[in-house]
């Protein structure tokens, strides 16, 4: 039997947030701030129930969530007929409009479908449409489509269709166009800040800022600006959507944001060619004011009073530089940092136990996630002035 049906705008939806795995809670969390309450999650996503207008208000303000999926239709399929039959039946016009170019991806596991191109085959026959199948099958992949992506999971011979509401990745903000070695992506820079615990109010400093996602991310959350209010989205072109309503809730998410932040940023880079980088994202972002960029080594750290937060992505030697060469500067970080930062909180995004050992911080594991294909750690510590753990 086909679950699914013709719906007003104002009915609720099955909605599922993507995200990066180890990121589940961060986003669990941010939709409990919107008043929307998570009904699950597992490896790689964030289930819950919404209406049209829910969705949109995710799209606009989730950080850590990489896309915002709409579930149309989900049955049992044991054969590419059956299959093409019971898609045939999804209330797509009320979904897409005519002439929108179509995507499907699908992925098959534990099923009699296990050809993932026929799925995907099967589904644009059902549409009478020859749109796009491109290859992999993971729906957080970063991969620029054509129109409107259908995604399409088989397990078990049940068959669950989505729609994708976000268009290109939630992390693509609009702003970071000019980028420096290795950039750490939004949503993850997001995620160590809000894994880090660190209060807007107080200060931040991110010693490798290289194009300055983390500072510019942090004014963001200080200014209270959503993260999607200069960029579009796929639901926007969708039949049943209503442009008067979009107007509305960006124009309450202006009137919410801040006008400045209310303390201290610092992003520094001993690269020159980073800093400019970084400065003209944080242009882009309309945060430029808020941040100081300084082109200097970790060792001219010098931080704004008070306590705050350190939070920063150091090189690891894997993609940027060479591992056996860091141990000096990972020591000359911890040595810093103990000597000027009493009191504040340092969170660190790392590949390996024994750079953190180099530091001689005592840290706690935050989450495990993702950067760029490599497991990595989010560690976090917070700094006094005991002596430092000796080094092997």
């Amino acid at each position: 039997m086909v679950t699914s049906g013709s719906r007003s705008v104002s009915d609720r939806l099955s909605l599922y947030a993507v995200t990066a795995p180890g990121l589940e809670s961060l986003t669990a969390g941010e939709l409990r701030s919107l008043d929307l309450t998570p009904s699950g999650q597992e490896p790689g996503g964030v289930s819950f129930e919404g209406t049209l207008v829910d969705l949109a208000r995710a799209n606009l303000h989730l950080r850590t969530a990489s896309r915002i999926l709409v579930r149309i239709g989900a049955f049992h399929a044991r054969a590419l007929g059956e299959l093409e039959r019971k898609a045939g039946l999804l209330p797509w016009r009320d979904w897409l409009p005519q002439d929108l170019p179509l995507t499907v991806r699908a992925s098959c596991r534990k099923s009699r479908l296990f050809h993932q191109r026929a799925v995907a085959e099967r589904i644009l026959a059902a549409l009478g449409s020859s749109g796009e199948i491109p290859g992999g099958s993971e729906p957080e992949e970063d991969q620029e489509v054509p129109g409107q992506l259908i995604l399409v999971r088989v397990f078990r011979d049940e068959c669950t269709v989505s729609l994708d509401s976000s268009g290109a990745l939630l992390h693509r903000r609009g702003y970071r166009q000019a980028t420096a070695k290795a950039p750490l992506r939004e949503t993850l820079a997001a995620a160590l800040l809000l894994a880090s615990g660190w209060n807007p109010d107080t200060p931040l400093i991110d010693p490798f800022t290289g194009s300055g996602t983390i500072p510019i991310e942090a004014a963001l959350l200080a200014r209270r600006i959503a993260p999607g209010l200069n960029r579009d989205f796929a639901f926007r072109r969708w039949p049943r959507w209503d442009e008067q309503v979009w107007r509305q809730l960006t124009d309450q998410a202006r009137e919410w944001a801040r006008p400045r932040a209310p303390a201290a940023m610092l992003g520094a880079d001993r690269d020159a060619g980073a800093i400019t980088a970084a400065r003209s994202n944080a242009e882009r972002a309309g945060v430029a004011g808020d941040i100081e960029f300084r082109c200097e080594a970790v060792s001219r750290l010098a931080p704004p009073p008070g306590t705050g937060a350190l939070v920063t992505n150091p090189p690891y030697g894997v993609r940027v530089g060479d591992a056996r060469k860091l141990r000096d500067l990972y020591a000359r970080l911890g040595q810093v940092v103990r000597e000027r930062l009493p009191g504040w909180r340092a969170t660190l995004l790392l590949p390996s136990t024994p750079l953190e050992r180099a530091t001689g911080l005592r840290f706690n594991e935050l989450l495990r996630t993702r950067n760029g294909g490599l497991a990595v750690r989010v560690v976090s510590s917070i700094v006094d002035v005991d002596p430092p753990i000796s080094l092997p």
